[in-house]
């Protein structure tokens, strides 16, 4: 294991804008960066789980450029160059490109965790357990590996993997083939995935090697290729931020998914991963992680409550009084001078609001 981990390199993908959770999250300070739970934020989370596994010198953060000094102050253990801000948001393709033209420039041809900074995993020795089975067949094979998730209902709000046969039992962890992507379906759809046990739900984290990822961005995306590569040379210089933002416009939007992971001939595997994993995508998504009291109302705050069941309520500053009398399914959020107040069915209308 002393081996394999001086092979890899965390790359934490924190780009997000996290819309869904105005009013306490917004462009300044996206849901990556703010405390949910009453402790350390998403993006810290994801940091933590990483330790005792690697260092902070072989871990990366790539983020938005407005967010790079957020990151440090948030990441102090960070060294200086491990923070990279995308000049604009360009989707996952771009930022698996640029975190693999940084790795091999840095680390050689390492290989990579490309982690999420907006999940709530646990226990972290289970989840590191399952990086470091996936990471090790990466390093014997062509291989490029995610992780799957056992889904707890027919989700649409998740993309799905479909699972061929089980390839490796590592000491209780298994490997699967894994046949294609599924985008997010309709109800039919995931309810027909559900009962066929043969999907899982996406994670959205990988493991590959630096250089075989870059191999597939030069098949499938070549102006991605044209554009990002270049930049190995810039690393470090003067020139670096110019450019980076150069690179950056010449390229449109695409998932990793769709522009790489859908098309490649290569061997495709997945670990059925066994750790709790909540993708914590938006308020609904809260209604699980937070207290409740007799009504089944989900709770952060002072809350009093006259015939009210099935709210969630959430106050920024804990010891905030809400009271709600006579209503059901609500929303309700204080942060700041910033309320909101939804029904839960309509709450994902967030993104309608443009100064959300």
């Amino acid at each position: 294991m002393a081996d394999l981990q001086g092979k890899l390199v965390a790359v934490i993908m924190a780009g997000g804008m996290g819309t869904r959770f105005w009013p306490l999250s917004t462009r300044q300070k996206p849901k990556q960066f703010i405390d949910l739970f009453g402790g350390r934020s998403l993006l810290q989370m994801s940091f933590d789980r990483l330790k005792g596994l690697l260092p902070p010198e072989r871990i990366l953060v790539l983020t938005n450029a407005a967010h790079v000094a957020l990151t440090r102050e948030q990441l102090p253990e960070l060294p200086e160059g491990h923070v990279i801000g995308e000049p604009v948001r360009r989707d996952t393709a771009a930022a698996a490109a640029l975190a693999a033209v940084v790795v091999r420039r840095r680390f050689g041809d390492s290989i990579i965790l490309t982690l999420t900074a907006d999940h709530l995993i646990e226990p972290r020795e289970l989840f590191q357990r399952n990086l470091i089975s996936a990471a090790g067949q990466v390093a014997e094979r062509d291989v490029f590996y995610t992780f799957g998730i056992k889904p707890a209902y027919p989700a649409t709000a998740y993309g799905y993997l479909e699972t061929g046969a089980c390839v490796l039992n590592d000491g209780g962890i298994e490997h699967y083939e894994l046949k294609q992507f599924r985008e997010k379906p309709d109800a039919g759809t995931a309810r027909t995935y559900f009962d066929s046990g043969r999907f899982l739900w996406n994670s959205g984290m990988f493991v590959w090697k630096a250089e075989t990822i870059l191999e597939e961005v030069r098949t499938w995306l070549p102006q991605h290729h044209e554009a990002i590569s270049p930049l190995d040379a810039c690393d470090g210089s003067p020139g670096w931020q110019k450019a980076l933002e150069a690179a950056f416009a010449a390229v449109p939007p695409v998932s990793i998914d769709y522009g790489v992971m859908e098309k490649t001939a290569r061997p495709l595997r997945c670990v059925a991963s066994q750790f709790s994993w909540t993708d914590v995508g938006g308020w609904p998504s809260m209604q699980t992680l937070l207290p409740r009291d007799e009504q089944g109302n989900a709770f952060r705050g002072n809350l009093k409550t006259l015939d009210s069941s099935g709210n969630l309520v959430f106050c920024e500053t804990p010891d905030e009084a809400v009271t709600l009398i006579g209503v059901e399914d609500l929303v309700v959020v204080r942060a700041g001078n910033r309320t909101l107040v939804a029904r839960k069915s309509d709450v994902d209308r967030l993104r309608e609001l443009r100064d959300a």
